[in-house]
């Protein structure tokens, strides 16, 4: 039969302690591990939640921080050089009587009503082209056939407005580009001015349409007159403005119908201001006049010499000040801006 001592009693009682302890540990360190592995997985489920929701910004930042050296896109536009690279010199204009405005508009596809931009460059100057107009559609073709290139080869940000007279009353000249001014600026805050008369086309496109700190005038010769002056304080047929300065001297007079005076009119106007005109050097300045009759409703105007008498007394409150008219219809064609007036009779 067993006996056991004491002392035997005691080490049977330690090893069954100690495997109950044993037991305990393992059964802790079960509990602990499933609580994290628990953990984990939910954790991991919320991560997966997030990562999926960030996808789209992450794969957006990853876009761009993959490549370190990647150059932008769409690089900042720097200003166009002070002599476009694009320049020609003189030219040989040819006016056919086969063109079409279909022709001009294809070889024009960066203008958009009438409008033009640099797409390579900032262009140093915005600028203006108004002519006054009616009846001299064959003269409009021509002169958009070789403007338009002529000023895109100078990278300027460009507008032509032609601002056509309605009805059968006589012709106003003035008046009709004081319109064009107070329209145009409607459209854009453009710096410089061209009034540009329809049958002049420069033949160098060195003479550069943009506006100096004095106003300028650009035809120093035509063909009509041997490429010379016309006469001493001849200002007329295309001439250069800002529009700060056409604004000082209250731009053209409104009461001059028919056929001369209005420009020597402006220019009394801009020496009464203290400015001075300037030009292009003569073998720059060249144009060629499209040849034509004098128009019906454009009479000479026998008051011009008592008007201009007058011009020291009434410029201030004769001119931008005093433009009344009455606006048709403003056609948005591919070429240029057509603005329909009612400017009234004399």
């Amino acid at each position: 039969m067993g006996f056991c001592s004491p002392v035997c009693k005691t080490l049977r009682r330690g090893k069954y302690f100690v495997l109950l302890v044993l037991s305990l540990s393992v059964l802790a360190w079960i509990t602990t591990f499933s609580g994290e592995t628990v953990k984990s997985v939910s954790t991991d489920s919320a991560s997966t939640q997030i990562i999926a929701k960030g996808d789209g910004l992450r794969d957006k930042f990853n876009s761009w921080t993959a490549a370190p050296n990647r150059v932008n896109p769409t690089p900042q536009k720097v200003k166009c050089p002070q002599e476009s690279p694009l320049l020609q010199g003189a030219r040989k204009l040819s006016f056919e009587s086969s063109l079409k405005l279909k022709d001009v508009e294809t070889e024009n596809k960066a203008v958009t009503e009438g409008v033009y931009e640099p797409s390579d460059c900032i262009a140093r100057q915005s600028v203006a082209i108004l002519i006054p107009h009616r009846s001299r559609e064959r003269h409009l073709l021509y002169f958009l056939h070789h403007l338009h290139p002529f000023l895109q080869r100078q990278q300027l940000h460009y507008a032509i407005y032609v601002i056509q007279q309605s009805g059968d009353a006589t012709f106003n000249r003035a008046k009709l580009l004081n319109v064009g001014y107070l329209e145009a600026l409607k459209d854009y805050s453009w710096e410089c001015f061209i009034f540009h008369d329809v049958d002049l086309i420069p033949e160098n496109d060195h003479n550069l349409y943009v506006c100096d700190q004095h106003p300028k005038h650009l035809v120093v010769g035509r063909n009509a007159t041997g490429y010379k002056l016309h006469y001493k304080g001849y200002f007329g047929g295309v001439t250069a403005m800002t529009k700060d300065q056409f604004f000082q001297v209250n731009g053209f007079s409104n009461t001059y119908w028919g056929w001369g005076g209005e420009d020597d009119d402006l220019r009394i106007r801009v020496e009464l201001q203290k400015m001075k005109i300037i030009r292009p050097a003569a073998a720059v300045a060249r144009y060629t006049m499209v040849f034509h009759k004098r128009d019906s409703g454009n009479e000479i105007n026998k008051d011009r010499m008592r008007l201009l008498g007058r011009t020291p007394k009434v410029w201030r409150k004769d001119g931008l000040n005093s433009c009344s008219y009455k606006t048709l219809s403003v056609d948005r064609l591919p070429l240029y801006v057509n603005i329909t007036v009612d400017i009234g009779k004399p």
